[in-house]
């Protein structure tokens, strides 16, 4: 296996300055900590930030890279200021609040965003002098989302992978952000994007399709000539690190000191990391209501709160901070009494063993939440419990609710839910917790963090085969010089080109794809060559292909094949066609523009068309859902076919299609060239029947019966030109 280079805002060692020399720590971070173990098993580079800011001074940076490159780390170095306004500010004060959900505290400050450009140039730079020729880049979190397409600017083949830590928003909170586009074109750099929950994956892939209407299929987006896969990577943990940690003989007495301090009381423990997000205030307020409503637990239960010290340089937290200590006091003031205390609190970040004690000995676990992308600690909690005793109250917007099912599930915001809880977990009978814990256990021994990244990077290679498979369709340099040698050899050629989409871009009003002058003047360039035949197989009515294409001796064929027209003769349909039943099936139709803004109908002469290009990309995909429904039970009373194209639905009379229509030609003559375009689903019916030698492009990169791909409507009217120009 080639190098993995994670990359992400911190190393997992941190360097200090102490009276004047440089140390080595241990990074603090479920990040760094949950990846050790991956880590140390392949052969990987970390980049990041060292956790020191740069003096400029090249002979103190230097020791660092020998420091740090001992432990297969490359250092980014950053000044205070960066640090203060990319760090402290952009991802702290911007991103954080925004994706968490707390709007109201997020800023919007456009200094804040140029150092985070800044920061993940200085990211770039250092990836691209480290990265090399077949390694895998694994970018990580919400501080470097600009990151994949700075580098796959750089190095348009490399393996770009990036997961993001914390929630993704739903669109109507993420469009918030004045930088919104720029993120979402940073983060589609990546091969790969991975998310905590499905949730996450959906509330991407519609920011996606609602800011730069890229569309979707099974969780892949077409990005330019790449296929970028979403999905969702609930991470776990080093199970075993805490499992055998907590059996540990040195943990066990810290354990039974604990519970000896607490008698025979009942131990509800809770620990973060100081932030709104926890619910830290609110659980406190539920701690108090349940004490006020159940008093005859009094004296029988301690909360130990568990606080880590966190972004004190953000007013918002230094503010929650006071809070804590304020609310601590009321309770322990209002209900304690002599010899009980019903709060203990603790503000400082506890030593690995003494974690793992106090997740032994604890009875019941409390983890609140607001917002949070997975929460290790719950995984954390289940996995120390040598004995499978103890009973997890877990709030259900956590990522990790959707795996620990079998913990007790509150609304973080409901006080009386969390009080139910409690009262639920105070009762709940020994058998019934080991079973439960058990359960949750062997999930997490199962999917630990190890499987975490190996699925990931596994799911990344997959990807990038995908896009090498397409890429082999591409028409590159060389089948492009092939392509246009056959046909000047030949005698008798044939081009069967769609229109919209093809021969120029979708627009959102049909009538608005006239075609222009410069598309007109290439298609009288080809006409003019000997013993060449063109036509525009298209979905459009006869009377508009008639228009617009009157002064040209080109075949045309109209509603994807009902109506066809050679040169210098008139229209013909390749069978007898009933158009009665739209009459039965219109006002069908009419409800649904009726309940879908954006939507119209396009009557032709032998079928309808429901448009909703201009529609709500949520509202569409539910519209059209049911509408499919519908149309399919009606359909088969009058012989019909159901047709999707892009961003239309199409009724017609069955056994029409541009494959049959393009017959009338195929089958006509010999031809010893035949080239077909197209863009959509109905044009696969037309690569379908071609002759094995033909050469057939789809335009766009999706699966397709084309033997070759493009990208876009100029890149079609390109090679077109070069057939032209002899």
């Amino acid at each position: 296996m080639n190098r993995i280079l994670f990359v992400s805002n911190r190393l997992p060692i941190s360097i200090q300055r102490r009276k004047g020399r440089l140390q080595l720590q241990n990074s603090v971070g479920g990040l760094a900590t949950g990846l050790s173990s991956f880590y140390d098993t392949y052969d990987s580079l970390w980049i990041g930030w060292p956790g020191v800011t740069s003096r400029g001074n090249r002979s103190e940076e230097e020791q660092i890279r020998e420091k740090l490159a001992a432990a297969d780390c490359r250092p980014v170095f950053l000044s205070s200021d960066e640090v203060r306004y990319h760090y402290h500010g952009f991802s702290n004060r911007t991103i954080w609040p925004l994706f968490h959900y707390f709007t109201q505290y997020a800023v919007y400050d456009d200094g804040f965003w140029k150092a985070y450009q800044r920061v993940n140039r200085h990211f770039y730079e250092a990836t691209i002098r480290i990265a090399e020729p077949g390694d895998t880049i694994w970018i990580h979190d919400y501080h470097l989302m600009l990151l994949p397409q700075l580098v796959r600017q750089e190095l348009p083949e490399a393996k770009i992978g990036f997961f993001l830590h914390i929630p993704f928003p739903s669109s109507e909170i993420f469009r918030l952000l004045p930088w919104r586009k720029e993120i979402l074109e940073g983060l589609l750099g990546a091969d790969l994007i991975g998310f905590h929950t499905y949730g996450y994956v959906r509330h991407f892939i519609n920011s996606a399709r609602y800011l730069l209407g890229h569309e979707h299929s099974m969780g892949q987006l077409v990005v330019g000539d790449r296929v970028v896969k979403i999905d969702a990577f609930p991470m776990g943990i080093d199970y075993e690190r805490f499992s055998e940690g907590a059996c540990d003989l040195a943990v066990q007495r810290e354990a039974r000191d604990i519970r000896e301090k607490a008698g025979d009381r009942t131990l509800i423990f809770s620990i973060d990391r100081l932030d709104y997000t926890k619910g830290i205030l609110q659980r406190l307020q539920a701690f108090d209501r349940f004490l006020t409503s159940n008093p005859e637990y009094r004296e029988r239960v301690h909360l130990m709160l568990a606080v880590t010290p966190s972004r004190t340089k953000v007013e918002h937290y230094s503010a929650l901070k006071r809070r804590i200590d304020e609310h601590i006091g009321e309770i322990n003031g209002k209900h304690g009494t002599v010899g009980w205390v019903p709060v203990w609190y603790s503000y400082r970040t506890l030593p690995f063993n003494s974690l793992l004690a106090w997740y032994s000995a604890a009875d019941i676990a409390l983890i609140t939440p607001l917002r949070d992308g997975m929460n290790l600690v719950a995984k954390e909690f289940v996995a120390s419990k040598c004995n499978a005793k103890g009973v997890l109250v877990l709030s259900e917007v956590a990522g990790a609710a959707e795996e620990l099912s079998e913990a007790i599930v509150v609304n973080p915001n409901d006080q009386g839910d969390i009080v139910a809880a409690l009262r639920e977990a105070l009762s709940m009978p020994e058998q019934e917790q080991i079973t439960r814990n058990r359960t949750m256990q062997a999930r997490l021994k199962r999917h630990n963090v190890v499987k975490w990244a190996e699925e990931f990077i596994a799911e990344l290679d997959v990807s990038k085969s995908v896009q090498s498979e397409l890429a082999a369709h591409r028409v590159n340099a060389k089948v492009c010089r092939d392509l246009i040698r056959a046909f000047h050899r030949a005698k008798n050629r044939l081009l069967l080109l769609d229109y919209d989409g093809t021969l120029v871009p979708l627009v959102g009003r049909p009538e608005k794809a006239k075609p222009d002058s410069e598309l007109l003047s290439l298609l009288g360039d080809l006409l003019g060559l000997k013993g060449i035949e063109v036509v525009i197989i298209s979905g459009r009515d006869k009377e508009t292909l008639q228009e617009w294409f009157a002064g040209l001796s080109v075949g045309l064929v109209a509603e994807h094949g009902a109506w066809i027209k050679v040169p210098k003769q008139t229209w013909t349909t390749i069978q007898p066609l009933a158009g009665q039943w739209k009459a039965e099936l219109s006002p069908t139709l009419r409800h649904y523009v009726d309940r879908t803004p954006g939507s119209f109908i396009e009557e032709k002469d032998f079928s309808l068309v429901w448009h909703y290009r201009r529609v709500d990309p949520a509202l569409a995909e539910r519209r059209l859902s049911e509408l499919k429904d519908t149309l399919l039970q009606l359909a088969s009373a009058y012989n019909l076919g159901v047709l999707e194209g892009n961003k239309i639905i199409e009724i017609k009379n069955a056994g029409v299609d541009k494959g049959q229509a393009a017959l009338k030609w195929l089958a006509g003559s010999t031809w010893d060239f035949v080239l077909a375009i197209g863009d959509d689903r109905t044009d696969e019916d037309l690569f379908g029947i071609l002759p094995q030698d033909a050469y057939s492009i789809r335009v766009g990169v999706r699966p397709s019966q084309a033997r070759f791909n493009v990208s876009t409507p100029e890149e079609v009217r390109s090679l077109l030109r070069k057939l032209a120009s002899g």
